[in-house]
């Protein structure tokens, strides 16, 4: 018999529990403790298992989110996660089924996208998903960089000032918000994802050091940004130290507080060298020091991947580069995103509605995905057969239209 794919119950969590834990490659038996604080992030009612004999042997869970767009707006996304199957029962289509009852059911429930960040690359695309940002990893040696260590503080006028977590708890979610209004791809951050960010909440799975924190003031006093950072204690043989730091956390609202920030940061005593994960990859660091190649590029991935849930709410929610009417085609295999849609940018706003014109692109759902945010060029899309131009002057078009001037960044993973 095939496996019954449910929603669990609360007698049910601790072996999903299990199965989750499996599939990550942790300890099978969380602690009490783990049980209880991850019990306490969990909504059963979205979350989904496959139960084999009373075993549970595949797991998927969402919980709400919103996503930003260009133009600071949000638009509702189904985040998903924890998604494993057992070794024991992959090729059966456990996920496929869980997928789809749970995509069915978020645009029933009215979101607008649904989001997910991939542990494995070729697992998703088949869903509708695509990589809408990107992730850069940057390594920087100090000695390098030709930085004036000797600073007292920032030339703006503004301030460092060295925090603590309850610092952070208290001033990071606001700030969060606001960074987020200017930077495209950026998701919502819960209570709880602060309380386990600042260690007022903790699992043994991921053992809590509290890190070294800062944030910087404008001359007015306005908390600007802020920064979390932890060092690894290293020490040559003749105990001089060479400590890497490494960046957990950095949020800016203006240049003068990222160029601060980072020079806090690179101006460290005792440390030699920064590790720099899950930044945007054209993150204006390497440009911030006197010698740029200070700073090596080690990774670049795909950050968040997105898939269409209601096309027309999602197109009508950003802001545009140019005005354009452009008719698109999208085709979507499990039908949640798909139509014709004619998209009508202006300064004073945007439209999205169905139509039977002829089509100036016919492009795949996810290929509108990877567009979506403005992280990929039509142009290139189109080179890769990933996209088709029907009308001359269509690809051009929509190049000016969907590209950002920056590129969106998401600097979380769920």
């Amino acid at each position: 018999m095939s496996p019954e794919i449910r929603t669990v119950t609360e007698s049910e969590y601790p072996d999903w529990m299990r199965a989750l834990a499996t599939g990550f490659l942790m300890p099978p038996t969380p602690s009490e403790q783990d049980l209880k604080v991850r019990r306490s992030g969990t909504d059963l009612d979205r979350t989904l298992g496959a139960f084999d004999g009373g075993r549970c042997v595949a797991t998927y869970r969402t919980h709400p989110q919103w996503l930003s767009v260009p133009g600071g707006a949000r638009v509702d996304a189904n985040a998903i996660t924890n998604i494993t199957v057992a070794s024991t029962h992959r090729r059966r289509g456990l996920l496929s089924r869980m997928m789809a009852r749970d995509l069915a059911v978020a645009k029933e429930r009215g979101d607008v996208v649904a989001t997910l960040t991939s542990a494995e690359y070729p697992i998703y695309g088949r869903f509708g998903f695509a990589p809408a940002t990107s992730m850069a990893a940057w390594t920087v040696d100090l000695p390098r960089t030709g930085l004036d260590r000797r600073a007292t503080g920032p030339a703006c006028g503004g301030r460092i000032d060295l925090a603590d977590m309850a610092d952070i708890r208290a001033l990071g979610p606001a700030l969060h918000e606001r960074v987020a209004a200017l930077t495209p791809g950026m998701v919502s951050r819960s209570e709880r994802w602060w309380q386990l960010a600042t260690g007022v909440l903790q699992v043994s799975s991921d053992p809590w050091t509290e890190p070294l924190s800062a944030l910087y003031r404008s001359a007015s006093g306005e908390v600007e940004g802020l920064v979390v950072y932890a060092a690894d204690g290293k020490w040559n043989d003749a105990q001089q130290p060479l400590n890497t730091l490494t960046v957990r956390d950095l949020l800016a609202l203006t240049p003068a507080a990222e160029r601060a920030l980072w020079h806090h940061v690179c101006s460290v005593d005792w440390a030699t060298g920064v590790e720099v994960p899950r930044r945007a990859p054209d993150d204006v660091l390497p440009l911030l020091l006197p010698d740029p190649r200070a700073a090596r590029t080690t990774s670049i991935i795909d950050g968040i991947w997105l898939r269409f849930l209601d096309t027309p709410r999602a197109l009508a929610a950003r802001t545009y580069g140019t005005t354009a009417s452009l008719v698109l085609d999208i085709r979507d295999e499990l039908g949640h995103g798909g139509g014709r849609f004619l998209l009508d940018t202006t300064p004073e706003g945007t439209t999205c509605t169905t139509t039977t014109r002829t089509p100036d692109l016919t492009l795949p759902a996810p290929t509108l995905a990877r567009l979506y945010l403005g992280d990929e060029s039509p142009h290139r899309l189109a080179a890769l057969g990933l996209l088709e131009e029907n009308s001359a002057g269509a690809l051009t078009l929509a190049d000016h239209a969907f590209r950002t001037p920056r590129r969106p960044w998401c600097p979380d993973v769920f």
